[in-house]
């Protein structure tokens, strides 16, 4: 980071949250800050209304709908710090992005408020969009803020063009507290927020209904209750937001096969992991806005640690990878996918036994995955293949019935996650949705979510035989519910072992 060139007063009482500036080299002089407000050209982009907005007020009215006569708080989240004084890079709270269609990192601190109307205006919600706005070039914070100046991190956009960029009427932030204080008391207007976005929304909340005659508890409650609406708004994906999954999806096929192109590289590295990794992300850098979720490039028995993110171990030849890895787009939709591939290009015939056995149980997810169908259903048919195969194999103490049994579950030992979860703008999107829309749901058209059956043998695993330890294997597909039945979003990856390896190979060679 650039710094200047005249040292900045100390001093030995100096407060220790204010030493930070002690670093610091700029210059102070008056000549400078006057010299620093003149002559800039006016040539900030200019926007334009984004295609999302055509959508986000269907979903506010959703919302409105479930909560009439109350102020709801969306806030978008603050800039988070990293280390000392550097940030990490922002992204907003998911629920203000799906009500608001904005992404990527141009509104720290931004909230969106839905006011209520009176009764005799026709109820519903108006909705409001508080964000700080770009210092103008005559201010001090336009060069000498890291945090927020234009200088230091680049313009954002102004009030007038976040209002055309969303459709939604701007206010500066600076009016939020009133805004959030009007006509809230006892009897008067209740106000709901998302609690855990940020924290200094919230307290911002609590001071504004202080007075408003309920407990604590019942303010808990409340914002509970807002997050779960939320969470449960986006179980069902509009049109926009499916086309958004489809564009993150293919560049996530995308860096699936520059991962495949580049895994001599990797073989030929002390952390050939890391290689993988640092192919994947960079591809999601330069086609999305990040990863979705950090990847997971699990090579040999790291593949049977369902998280492993240090990616720090070496790739050999004859060993699995398993490759779990998303492209989040800019809208901040991210896909979710997950692909077992023999390093060498060949899988062995063990290695083969067991791909083939959780491929079978994700079709025969694929197949259970049908309008009218319980989501629960899906995991049902994942696990019922993989226990009868466990059981042909000699692997199980009982039979593939009595495992099945709740009783039972020694199947659970070698996957012990669940088949499929809910996807979109989160990695695990919904998660705050209750039990009767998630797990006990029935499935409808329009639901975007993960089949992802895997078996995992460690290698230190005594309970199975010798060939089968440090074998890992997930095969992850993203799949939309149709009016007829499902779609697999990913399919355009190979999912078979003999076209896997006739994919790779043709990769290679290229």
């Amino acid at each position: 980071m650039a710094d200047d060139t005249t040292p900045a007063p100390t001093d030995k009482d100096q407060p220790i949250g204010e030493r930070g500036s002690n670093r610091s080299q700029r210059p102070t002089s008056e000549a400078f800050r006057q010299f620093m407000t003149e002559q800039w050209g006016g040539g900030r982009p200019s926007v334009t209304r984004a295609p999302v907005a055509d959508h986000t007020p269907a979903r506010r009215d959703r919302i409105s709908e479930l909560f009439p006569g109350e102020r709801l708080v969306v806030p978008a989240g603050g800039l988070v710090t990293r280390s000392n004084d550097t940030d990490y890079r922002f992204r907003p709270h998911s629920a203000f992005a799906h009500l608001t269609g904005l992404g990527i990192d141009l509104e720290p601190d931004a909230v969106l408020v839905l006011h209520p109307r009176d009764e005799d205006a026709g109820g519903g919600h108006d909705a409001v969009l508080y964000v700080r706005p770009m210092a103008g070039r005559e201010t001090e914070e336009f060069f000498a803020d890291a945090r927020y100046g234009e200088f230091w991190v680049g313009a954002r956009p102004g009030l007038e063009d976040f209002a055309t960029l969303t459709g939604i009427p701007v206010e500066h932030l600076d009016h939020l507290v009133d805004a959030l204080a009007k006509d809230v008391g006892e009897g008067g207007v209740r106000i709901r927020v998302v609690r855990e976005a940020d924290g200094r929304v919230t307290a911002q909340v609590e001071a504004a209904r202080s007075d408003d005659g309920l407990s604590d508890t019942e303010q808990a409650e409340a914002d509970d209750a807002l997050a779960e609406a939320l969470s449960e708004l986006r179980l069902l994906k509009d049109e926009w937001e499916v086309e958004q999954m489809r564009a993150a999806i293919a560049a996530t096929v995308a860096g699936f096969e520059r991962v495949v192109r580049e895994l001599p590289r990797a073989v030929a590295h002390r952390r050939g992991e890391r290689v993988v990794e640092a192919v994947f992300d960079g591809h999601a850098r330069e086609e999305g806005n990040a990863v979705g979720y950090e990847t997971i490039a699990a090579a040999g028995d790291h593949a049977t640690t369902l998280h492993w993110i240090r990616n720090d171990g070496e790739v050999h030849e004859g060993d699995l990878l398993l490759l779990d890895a998303g492209v989040e787009a800019e809208s901040l939709y991210t896909a979710d996918v997950t692909r077992t591939l023999p390093i060498s290009g060949t899988y062995s015939e063990v290695q083969r036994r067991v791909y083939q056995a959780v491929l079978d149980a994700a079709d025969a997810a694929f197949a259970a995955a049908v309008p009218g169908a319980r989501f629960r259903d899906v995991h049902a048919a994942a696990m019922k293949v993989i226990a009868e195969r466990l059981a042909e194999w000699g692997l199980l103490p009982c039979s593939a019935e009595e495992a099945l049994a709740p009783e039972g579950q020694y199947h659970r030992r070698w996957m012990v996650h669940g088949t499929s979860h809910h996807l979109g703008l989160d990695v695990h999107d919904c998660a705050q949705a209750r039990r009767e829309l998630y797990l006990d749901g029935v499935l409808e058209p329009g639901m975007i979510f993960t089949i992802e059956p895997g078996l995992y043998f460690k290698a230190d695993d005594l309970a199975v035989p010798e060939e089968y330890r440090g074998i890992g294997v997930r095969i992850e597909d993203d799949v939309l519910i149709t009016a007829d039945g499902n779609e697999n979003l990913s399919s355009a990856l190979p999912r078979r072992p003999d076209d896997v390896e006739a994919w790779m190979r043709a990769l290679q060679a290229r």
